[in-house]
């Protein structure tokens, strides 16, 4: 029998496919840097559904459902085998994939959860369909997915604290989509409180600007550490129609004057109606939150 469930999982016997969705950040504030090189930020993370990867997960030698569709959309798909044979991971991208599969958020978490428990072999099939280098977390979000994926194909009873304390090892931002609804961020990100963020009367638009890629460590070697003016909860509490001058991204400063580009995709958001405009994370990907029109 195949059902959804409320994280977006597709189940049938010992095949998981999930769709992991991005996010956004609504304020970014890196406060201090920490001892153990890190920064102390507070962040508002936002799921969005309207970009996601494509993930299947596969025990044993259970059938895939999507190599086939892969290998007929796809010119050559980028494939790996653990040393001990129990892990294979396949990456399709259409820009193509320059990075080492087993070194992968999605292989990382199987070897993670491999340290605790007696994992059986599996089969990883992701399908990158979020951009890289966006501030969006896609990276992070397939690291989450496949960590609740591969417990359940385990049978293995974690919790969604459980699985978010392992998500924290592989990325500060991970633990936020094993829970993957509004959640207030401090720490280096992964000190997470439920919020409750009321947008009905909103709707929220995404704009990733081709061929510019931010890596997050370039992006935090020109933040200067610093107490906002306002806490942000204190902003977020505010009407958004006030955001667009007291809710801010520290990243923007730097990031801006690298690159001129994302700085007018956010002006031209704002040139559109959007209420408030901003770039997510350490960028490139930029936003606009949009009043509803009255039908």
């Amino acid at each position: 029998m195949l059902f959804v469930c409320f994280n977006r999982f597709l189940i049938k016997f010992v095949t998981m496919i999930c769709m992991p969705n991005v996010k956004i950040n609504l304020g970014l504030n890196v406060l201090e840097k920490r001892p153990d090189g890190f920064h102390n930020l507070e962040t508002l993370f936002v799921p969005y559904p309207g970009i996601a990867d494509r993930l299947e997960i596969v025990t044993g030698d259970d059938y895939s459902r999507t190599l086939t569709s892969l290998q007929e959309r796809y010119a050559s798909l980028t494939q790996a085998i653990s040393a001990d044979g129990k892990l294979m991971i396949t990456l399709a991208r259409k820009e193509g994939v320059d990075w080492d599969p087993l070194k992968d958020l999605t292989a990382r978490a199987y070897f993670l959860l491999s340290e605790d428990f007696d994992l059986p072999p599996m089969k990883i099939y992701l399908e990158k369909l979020s951009p890289v280098g966006a501030g969006l977390g896609g990276g992070s979000s397939d690291a989450a997915f496949a960590l609740r994926a591969m417990a359940q194909l385990s049978g293995l009873p974690l919790a969604d604290d459980a699985l978010a304390a392992y998500a924290a090892r592989l990325g500060s931002d991970c633990a936020f989509f094993v829970y993957n609804r509004p959640m207030f961020g401090s720490g280096r990100g992964e000190v997470l409180e439920p919020y409750e963020l009321d947008l009905d009367a909103y709707r929220l638009e995404v704009v990733i600007p081709g061929g510019i890629a931010v890596s997050t460590a370039d992006a935090y070697r020109g933040i200067v550490p610093q107490q906002p003016e306002k806490p942000l909860r204190e902003v977020l509490s505010q009407p958004v129609s006030t955001w667009k001058e007291d809710l801010k991204n520290d990243f923007e400063k730097t990031v801006f004057a690298r690159y001129p580009a994302l700085a007018q995709v956010k002006e031209d958001l704002y040139a559109r109606g959007a209420v408030y405009a901003a770039m997510s994370g350490s960028g490139s990907a930029c936003f606009g939150i949009f009043a509803r029109t009255k039908d």
